[in-house]
């Protein structure tokens, strides 16, 4: 096989652990789920590339039916295709691969789900699915803005993820959900370009419904830092951020995404060995139930 052919054939590891309800075959399935287990641009605390495998691990413990959905796993047909093989060092080289990975399931028909790793590979998937969707809104539940052009000599850091994505995105919607740190120069532009929702934790997320109400009907895509919760609750990612919102918000967010058409997303920054209780690991592991649910379930509103 030629380099080129190699290139646009992503390699997966399936060694390990295996989401809870998920098969390794493709067919029949709308979502798939696939890990991207790096951390090379961390700035603080790193350990993210476990996420993905730590995620999987807890997933059986548990259940597969959503009382807040009414969903169960076990009425849906999913894939885990495993992690994606990375080399180590830049990033660059590993948002081509995510790009590829994901270009990849959409050809077999999938709905993307990356486990992270880092948030610097998000703009792989954006990439990706803009070149089929180029009204494709993006949604951004965030401790951090995310929004600056280099970080710590790199245009791809982890704290530039936004930035890229806005490079590659055509229709430049982003809606940035909860942001609460990041510099003056990201703050003077989220107001100007008005893209922050500003949620009060244990409400309804009613603001980000209003903002979204006139985008029924287009693709969307969902960005899910870890650390958009309360340290409180999620301790084990690498920058955490007092000030956030909780397991109840999260399932607000999630009552108005399911009215939208949602063709893919992530969850990122996890860094399960900063929390030897594993309650971190816990929380992504139900948050990525819940994703697996909605993106099974949305269609385009007709």
């Amino acid at each position: 096989m030629s380099k080129k052919n190699t290139a646009n054939h992503p390699s997966f590891d399936t060694e390990g652990a295996i989401f809870m309800g998920a098969q390794r075959n493709h067919l029949d399935c709308k979502v798939g789920l696939y890990g991207v287990p790096y951390d090379g641009t961390t700035s603080f605390r790193p350990g993210t590339r476990f996420g993905p495998s730590a995620i999987r691990e807890v997933s059986n413990g548990l259940e597969t039916y959503c009382p807040k959905l009414n969903l169960d796993l076990e009425e849906m047909k999913f894939v885990d295709l495993g992690s994606l093989i990375i080399p180590f060092g830049a990033p660059e080289p590993i948002i081509e691969k995510v790009k590829v990975a994901t270009k990849k399931l959409i050809s077999l028909g999938l709905k993307p789900l990356m486990l992270g790793g880092e948030h610097s590979i998000t703009s792989g998937a954006i990439t990706a699915l803009t070149q089929i969707h180029t009204d494709l809104i993006l949604v951004q539940l965030d401790a951090h803005a995310d929004l600056r052009d280099t970080w710590l000599g790199t245009r791809h850091s982890h704290a530039c993820s936004m930035r890229r994505c806005l490079d590659v995105l055509p229709s430049k919607q982003l809606f940035q959900v909860g942001i609460r740190s990041g510099t003056y120069q990201e703050f003077q532009e989220i107001r100007t370009r008005n893209t922050l929702i500003e949620l009060a934790p244990n409400q309804p997320a009613i603001l980000l419904d209003e903002a979204l109400k006139p985008y029924l009907g287009r693709p969307l895509y969902i960005t899910l830092d870890l650390d958009w919760f309360d340290p409180s609750v999620m301790p084990g990612t690498g920058t955490p951020e007092p000030g956030g919102y909780y397991w109840h918000d999260f399932e607000s967010i999630i009552e108005i995404l399911k009215k939208h058409h949602l063709i893919g997303a992530d969850i990122v920054e996890l860094a399960p060995q900063i929390d030897p209780s594993g309650a971190s690991s816990l929380l992504a592991a139900k948050a990525t139930r819940s994703l697996i649910m909605i993106l099974n379930e949305s269609q385009r509103p007709k």
